[in-house]
């Protein structure tokens, strides 16, 4: 009788082609599980936890500890945000991870991320200046503890939509809907600018280096230089947020008193907690 087997399935599984997302939603949502175990409420967690995890507290970022920059792209403020973040991070990720190449994509979601941290930590410092300013306390002036992957999000997302609006390339693997991409992206920074607690300059920090780190994907695409214009690019984009951070230490002097200040109140409140 015929040896008949059936044939070999080389097909590869949907998830290796995203797994550098997958990794990122199982770090997220790891740290998140460890964190609870920890102690951490699971819905409302208290400024101590936030802090004790890694989330950015700009006069304790800027004065002490800068890899809070990057930390605090992996603490989250409830279950809600965590699910909220990486529900968007598999939509946006999934598809930008295949579309960009897994190692361009890496280097966009860490440095959207960064841009993000780095442009509310710029807009907290000028909030300090206006409040020393005003010469009296304002509470809506005081710095805020922040925390998210959702500049990163937001990075990916503008990316997604910048490629969208420009002309399509002869080997694109997706069809972008622009509008469902600009409808998503608009709502999302309406709500920042209308409910309180969502830091905003996070989103816009991160869209404005994903906008960027897009375009140059697709000129080199459109150049047939990709690795070239795309190591270029995520350099050039590591170096301005470099200078970035140089320049947010240069404006932190002027309200180092001030942020001192803060800083010790702040570890006074972790340390009774």
């Amino acid at each position: 009788m015929p040896d008949f087997k059936p044939p070999a399935n080389h097909k590869t599984p949907q998830i290796l082609l995203w797994r550098f997302t997958a990794l990122l939603i199982a770090v997220n949502t790891g740290l998140f599980g460890w964190q609870v175990m920890s102690g951490m409420d699971i819905s409302n967690p208290s400024t101590a936890d936030a802090i004790r995890w890694g989330a950015d507290y700009a006069p304790l970022t800027y004065l002490a500890e800068p890899v809070r920059l990057f930390s605090s792209m992996f603490f989250h403020f409830g279950l809600i945000h965590l699910a909220l973040n990486m529900w968007a991070l598999y939509i946006f990720g999934s598809i930008a991870e295949q579309m960009m190449g897994r190692a361009y994509y890496a280097g966009l979601y860490l440095l959207a991320g960064l841009s993000g941290s780095l442009l509310s930590g710029y807009m907290t410092i000028r909030d300090s200046y206006t409040l020393l300013q005003q010469n009296a306390l304002n509470h809506d002036l005081l710095p805020s503890v922040g925390a998210g992957a959702s500049g990163a999000v937001m990075g990916i997302g503008a990316a997604l939509t910048v490629i969208s609006l420009l002309p399509q390339l002869k080997t694109a693997r997706f069809l972008l809907d622009k509008k469902t991409l600009l409808m998503v992206m608009g709502i999302n920074l309406a709500l920042g600018f209308t409910i309180s607690g969502i830091n905003n300059a996070a989103h816009i920090g991160g869209m404005m280096m994903g906008a960027v780190l897009a375009a140059a994907w697709y000129t080199g695409q459109k150049l047939q230089r990709a690795s070239v214009i795309n190591m270029i690019a995520l350099i050039a984009g590591a170096a301005a947020l470099w200078f970035m951070y140089q320049y947010c230490l240069l404006l932190v002097q002027g309200i180092l008193p001030l942020w001192k200040e803060l800083v010790m109140m702040m570890l006074k409140t972790i340390s009774a907690a």
